[in-house]
């Protein structure tokens, strides 16, 4: 427990076990929040204007990676009570936290500091986790928090309406892939988890990251980002920083996406700065394959003239290479890739 940030932040200078090399902390350049992410209007995705929300989702996902959504169906209250929560569990005292804090990488519910393995850190990543499945909820609730008292009341509603969000979004993608309505369905979308991360403010921001540059191995993540500017997305060799919108879920595209597209689509690189004043927090929700999945590139997307550029692989596999290459992108996919 005492190795959480947010237990000991405010008595010191940043710890050398917490900066960078030269060529990858963020330094003092300010990244200017930018609205180059395109931002999605889900409740244009009727029957009228269905076909322009697929084309403006194909094409951030082609080109970023990255796009907002707004109208998006789930209602502001829950996504407030969501945060606020989110926020009381981090502002709790350490004796009701102390339960759930874990170093053990496999423990399926558990709060933690920097990366899920501590001890191999290289550097340090200047954050707090909770981590914990969504999926099936009657059976994972039963590990979530008991503090906050309505922690797992409002958890549970807001993991059911992430994950229909996801699913819509989804549905939309294979329209435009040209794929069968449900494809993302069943198993490659089986698995639900929340990664809630909280970053104190930081005493030298120019020196550290909250999250190191890095692409989701999920197959679709959204995030509740608040409002609190951190997220910045790689994009043309340059970093893009994302505008915080009011009542919008940040969507990105994983690589499981990235395979099953067969490279249509395009899992950005991003990584989280922090800064000198104020508490972050966010929460993600990763839609993921199942560990026995088979993930491949969808036969119907390849054409007479082209490969696919994957081999097939049991998602389990292509996570245990991901964590063991520290997420890196093109070590992460390189055991993967079909050399034609």
């Amino acid at each position: 427990m005492e190795k959480l940030v947010s237990s000991w932040f405010n008595n010191k200078t940043l710890p050398q076990s917490y900066i960078f090399p030269p060529e990858t902390r963020p330094g003092n350049h300010i990244i200017p929040r930018s609205n180059a992410i395109p931002v999605i209007d889900l409740g244009n995705a009727s029957a009228h204007d269905r076909t322009l929300v697929v084309q403006q989702i194909l094409k951030a996902s082609q080109e970023f990676g990255f796009f907002q959504v707004i109208n998006h169906g789930v209602s502001e209250d829950l996504m407030n009570d969501t945060m606020n929560v989110f926020k009381e569990f981090f502002e709790l005292p350490a004796e009701d936290k102390a339960d759930l804090y874990s170093e053990e990488f496999n423990r399926p519910c558990k709060l933690y500091t920097s990366s899920a393995n501590y001890d191999g850190d290289k550097v340090h990543l200047w954050r707090d986790s909770l981590r914990h499945p969504c999926h099936p909820l009657e059976e994972c609730i039963k590990i979530w928090p008991q503090k906050p008292t309505r922690y797992r009341e409002i958890v549970a509603a807001y993991s059911i309406e992430a994950k229909k969000l996801g699913s819509r979004i989804l549905d939309l993608i294979s329209e435009g892939l040209g794929l069968d309505l449900g494809y993302f369905g069943d198993k490659l979308s089986e698995s639900v988890v929340v990664s809630v991360n909280h970053y104190p403010p930081c005493p030298d921001p120019s020196l550290t990251l909250g999250i190191a540059k890095h692409c989701d191995p999920s197959l679709l993540t959204i995030l509740l980002q608040g409002d609190v500017f951190g997220l910045q997305v790689l994009n043309d060799g340059k970093w893009i920083g994302v505008e915080p919108l009011h009542n919008a879920f940040v969507v990105n595209i994983g690589h499981q996406l990235e395979v099953v597209s067969n490279n249509r689509l395009k899992g950005a690189e991003h990584r989280v700065v922090t800064n000198s004043t104020v508490a972050r927090t966010t929460a993600a929700i990763f839609l993921n394959p199942s560990q026995d999945c088979i993930v491949e590139p969808a036969k119907s997307l390849i054409r007479a003239d082209e490969s696919p550029a994957y081999r097939a692989f049991k998602f389990k596999e292509f996570l245990y290479n991901y964590v063991t290459m520290g997420g890196n992108s093109e070590k992460s996919l390189e055991p993967f890739k079909l050399h034609g």
